[in-house]
Formats: C-alpha cells, sequence, structure tokens
C-alpha cells in the first residue's frame, strides 16, 4: 500500500493558503493506492491535484466523522459523480473494499460521537488511521495487539501546550511517546498528524524532535510505502 497524507492540519487552518505563507497544512485526509480516500474534506480534490492524483481515481471513500475540516457533502457528492462510492461504517463494521479489508473501532473524539478509526488491510499489510482522537479506546489497542500494523497515524493535535482542555479528545505529544512505547512490540512505524496551527512550533523543529523518537511527522504531500 502506498499512503498519500493529502492534509496533515487541524480545524484552525485556513481553508486556504494565506498568500506569502510558506509553512502551512490543509485539513487532515490521506489517499491509500491513489483509489481509497480517508476523510472528504472540502480541500481535498484540489490537494489530489496539486499532488498529481487524480480524483477520477478514486474508488472508496470513507469518513472517520463529520466534523467540517474531516466531511463535505458537496465533496463526497463530486467524487461519487466521478464514480467514486462513499461508505458510512459504524464502530464494529468490517467490509471489504475490492483489495482492501476494512475495520472500524471507536475513536475517543467526544464532540463527535460518531468518530471511528479505521484498520485497513491488503494483503498480508495493515495500516491503522486514529484522527481525531484522545487515547485510544481498549478495543482499538486489542486490534492494533491483532493485526500489529505496518503504520500507525496517531493524533497529535495539541502539541505541547500543557493544561490544554483538548487533550480529552486530542494527543498532545506527551501522550503520544506513551502510546508508542507501549504499542512499539505490535507496531512497525508510528506517524503523527493532525496537528493544530496555534499549538505547534515549525514543522522543522517537530519533525526533528519527534524523529529522535523514532516517529514521523506528516506533512501535506508525504508519501509512505507500506
Amino acid at each position: 500500500m502506498k499512503l498519500m497524507f493529502l492534509g496533515t492540519g487541524a480545524a484552525d487552518w485556513q481553508r486556504k493558503r494565506p498568500e506569502g505563507v510558506l509553512e502551512y497544512r490543509r485539513y487532515s485526509s490521506a489517499l491509500i493506492d491513489g483509489v481509497l480516500l480517508i476523510d472528504p474534506n472540502d480541500a481535498v480534490i484540489e490537494a489530489m491535484e496539486e499532488h498529481g492524483t487524480d480524483p477520477r481515481a478514486v474508488k472508496y471513500i470513507v469518513c472517520t466523522h463529520r466534523h467540517r475540516d474531516h466531511y463535505s457533502p458537496e465533496t463526497v457528492e463530486k467524487l461519487c459523480g466521478m464514480g467514486a462510492r462513499f461508505y458510512e461504517l459504524c464502530d464494529g463494521d468490517c467490509t471489504v473494499m475490492g483489495e482492501y479489508t476494512l475495520r472500524a473501532y471507536k475513536g475517543n473524539h467526544g464532540t463527535a460521537e460518531e468518530t471511528v478509526h479505521f484498520m485497513i488491510s491488503k494483503g498480508d499489510k495493515s495500516l491503522y488511521y486514529a484522527l481525531d482522537g484522545a487515547w485510544l479506546m481498549y478495543g482499538e489497542v486489542a486490534a492494533i495487539k491483532e493485526h500489529c500494523p505496518a503504520l500507525l497515524v496517531l493524533d497529535a493535535t495539541v502539541g505541547e501546550a500543557e493544561g490544554d482542555y483538548r487533550i480529552f479528545e486530542h494527543n498532545d505529544l506527551r501522550m503520544v511517546l506513551e502510546m508508542k512505547s507501549a504499542l512499539s512490540s505490535y507496531v512497525e512505524r508510528f506517524a503523527i498528524s493532525h496537528m493544530a496551527r496555534t499549538l505547534h512550533e515549525s514543522h522543522a523543529l517537530l519533525e526533528d524532535k519527534m524523529a529522535k523518537h523514532g516517529i514521523i511527522t506528516a506533512y501535506d504531500g508525504l508519501v509512505l510505502e507500506i
């Protein structure tokens, strides 16, 4: 599998890149093998075009939850008009989409109770995509221990802001490091995404800091082979 991060920002990023701004993140979304789209927000079509991927190649669409930075009905309508199919998955669902098997697990994201995270498998490889959400739920951890994903993508919204109430539905970096320590026996690689504009330092500083712990800091357009 090939995972492309179309966007790696949280909801406090502006929808359009401000003029003159060099460091910018779109709303978080990801694309697998050019055909399986996770989180069809209103920036994904232009993101695909910018990164050389044809939106008309998308066959399957799934959504973690319906906050505005993850879901746009207009985007779903456009992509379905190009031939894609939108799958609504709930906690406990297991669905086959062509070469992919998707399992959905409840995520810890209180302002969107229907939030799910995805174990996505193709052949003998799996990845676990866990945006948005704070500490992984027990069912998620059990799934990770069972499937031993090659990649675990974790929410890192809060950065290192101490005493921030958002840790009850998003991770800070200390939480990310603790989960990596606990799950390293079951996961090959770890990555973070969904970084808040107002709660993080520059990408270069964050990337250097996380690399020391063996964690990939995702950026818009990053492609990982799984």
